[in-house]
Formats: structure tokens, C-alpha cells, sequence
């Protein structure tokens, strides 16, 4: 009969057996990667083909991040969401759309001028979502801080897109190249007006400017948003039956100032009209049940938003429906 006694005495000398306490070396475990797979992600409005594609990410302290509220109340909506409650991570994620005849670039990441070691993967990820910069039909630039323009020229002041033309919301474009204004700028500014003179100065002549609330591509419209920069804009993607909205910088990270739109986060330039925009755009993603991509969200960075309570959730799109 097997006794309690009986079974442990077996399991200990089979722990003891020199034989099973061997790996042959074949079964060594691999070396670890140290790096993610390519991230890109596809799904699909009406007929064109949308693939997010990523460009890493950064981690920044809590202190400073949002202007206008105690920073132990941004621990609380970190924690509340099962996140670490010492830093938040600020992804980056452009768009691709392919409609079938154009290939059309939303943005354009950080390129060489990756402000960490975990940025600057942008074209990587492109080039492994299967296209080549020299694909690129447009380049649709929503506003002009660096994160958004910098992959447009490599260090070396080649364009990125040889072949693409270049559209700027028209806002955008008169404070940025105002010479006047960047003269009169503090000098934490003067960084960004230069580089979007590296950025654009070269093709300034070649760029095709647009205003708000006009359609500058088949099935894609623009939607004034200003206030984290004076020509900020969003678009609003149309195909077929189906519309979605690339939403680009009115939250920063959803996680916090969707949630909480009234906050002030520190990259905003007009953080009050920052916030009416959020409302406005907000409310309406979600009462019209539009699809809304964030260029800061948690990647692949797409999904839909509700209204809950004072502020807004965003339903992140599951990995299955990417057709």
C-alpha cells in the first residue's frame, strides 16, 4: 500500500537521480533577443488598408508632466489602471493608409533624431511592415513638433520620401516659419522653430499648405484642433461605409487626459484651448461610436472611446480584427 511516508521517500530519490539532474547541452535555453518584434499593426476602414506603425517609445518622470493638478492624483489614475506609478511611457505611432491607388504617410516619427535609446525604430518597423520610403506618395504632417516631422530628412538633410508630396496645415505653417516669432521666442523654443526650418526649409517652396475642415485627399478631412500647437489638426479617414479619426496630439497619453480632460498636460502650448478641443473631438468619437488612433496611445494605439463619468475610456482594438 502506498503511504504518504512511501511517496515522499520516491519523490526525493528521483530528485536525487544524477541522471535527471543533467541538461544535455542541446536543451541550454537560447540566448535572450533584448529587443521586441517589428511593431506594425493592419486593420482596415471601408476599402483602404490602415497599418499602424510604431517608433518605440519614452519613459518620463511624473513631476511637471501635467500642469494643473497634484501629481499624487496622477499616481492614483496610474495605479487605478494596473500601472507603475513612478514614470508614464509615451509610445509613438504614425499611420499608413493605403487606398488602393496612393500610399499616404500620417506623420513621420522621430527618424535619426531618436530622443532615447528606445526610439528611432521607425523605419524598421516600415520597412518590415513591407514598404520603402521611396513608396510614399504624400506625407501628411498634423502639426510640427519634432516627434511628428523629424523623419521626413536624415541627419545628413537628405529627404526620407524623395518622392512624396508634402501637405502642412496652413496654421501650422504661419507660426512655425513666422522669422519674426522665432526671433522673439524664449530660448527653450528656438530648438523647435529651428528644427522645423530643417525639417520643411528645404522643400518650403515644393510643401502644400491646408486649412481646417477641407477634404485634401481622397476620402480624408481635416478637423481643426489647435491648442497643443496653433495649427494642431486631426483627420477624419473615409472609405466606403466605414470612418475612423486620426486624433494625433489632442491627449498626449489617453491614459491620463482622456480620462481626465480637464488636465493640463506640459506640451501643450494653449492648454485651455487644448482642453475645449479634447472635449469637442472626445464627445464626438464617442456619441457618433467613430474609431479614434492616438499618436501617443498604447500601441497599436486605435480603438473606440466611451464617455465614463466626467471623462472618457478608450477600448483599445483587439489584435484580431485587424481585417
Amino acid at each position: 500500500m502506498i503511504t504518504r511516508r512511501t511517496a515522499l521517500t520516491a519523490a526525493a530519490a528521483v530528485t536525487a537521480s544524477p541522471l535527471l539532474g543533467v541538461i544535455p547541452a542541446h536543451a541550454a535555453p537560447p540566448p535572450k533577443a533584448g529587443t521586441q518584434a517589428p511593431s506594425f499593426f493592419r486593420y482596415k476602414v471601408g476599402d483602404y488598408e490602415i497599418t499602424a506603425i510604431g517608433d518605440g517609445f519614452v519613459q518620463r518622470p511624473l513631476d511637471g508632466f501635467v500642469r494643473n493638478v497634484d501629481v499624487a492624483d496622477v499616481r492614483k489614475t496610474l495605479t487605478a489602471q494596473g500601472l507603475p506609478d513612478t514614470h508614464i511611457r509615451v509610445p509613438y505611432t504614425t499611420l499608413v493608409i493605403n487606398t488602393g491607388s496612393k500610399l499616404i504617410l500620417m506623420d513621420t516619427g522621430n527618424g535619426e533624431f531618436a530622443p532615447a535609446a528606445t526610439t528611432g525604430v521607425w523605419m524598421n518597423n516600415f520597412t518590415a511592415a513591407g514598404f520603402k520610403p521611396e513608396m510614399g506618395d504624400t506625407v501628411i504632417l498634423s502639426h510640427f513638433h519634432g516627434d511628428h516631422i523629424n523623419g521626413l530628412r536624415k541627419k545628413d538633410g537628405v529627404a526620407t520620401f524623395a518622392n512624396a508630396e508634402v501637405m502642412v496645415p496652413d496654421a501650422e505653417w504661419n507660426f512655425w516659419m513666422d522669422d519674426a516669432r522665432m526671433n522673439a521666442a524664449p530660448d527653450a523654443m528656438k530648438g523647435a522653430f529651428q528644427g522645423v526650418r530643417r525639417a520643411l526649409g528645404p522643400i518650403a517652396k515644393d510643401v502644400k499648405r491646408f486649412a481646417w475642415e477641407k477634404e485634401i485627399a481622397p476620402g480624408i478631412t481635416t478637423v481643426r484642433a489647435d491648442g497643443h500647437t496653433p495649427g494642431h489638426t486631426a483627420f477624419v479617414i473615409a472609405s466606403g461605409k466605414e470612418t475612423m479619426m486620426f486624433v494625433a496630439d489632442i491627449t498626449n497619453t489617453p491614459i491620463l487626459f482622456a480620462r481626465h480632460p480637464e488636465w493640463q498636460v506640459m506640451f501643450d502650448m494653449d492648454p485651455a484651448q487644448a482642453i475645449t478641443t479634447r472635449k469637442r473631438i472626445l464627445d464626438m468619437t464617442s456619441a457618433d461610436r467613430i474609431r479614434c488612433a492616438f499618436y501617443h496611445g498604447p500601441f497599436p494605439s486605435v480603438g473606440q472611446t466611451s464617455k465614463d463619468g466626467a471623462g472618457y475610456r478608450l477600448d483599445l482594438l483587439p489584435l484580431q480584427d485587424a481585417t
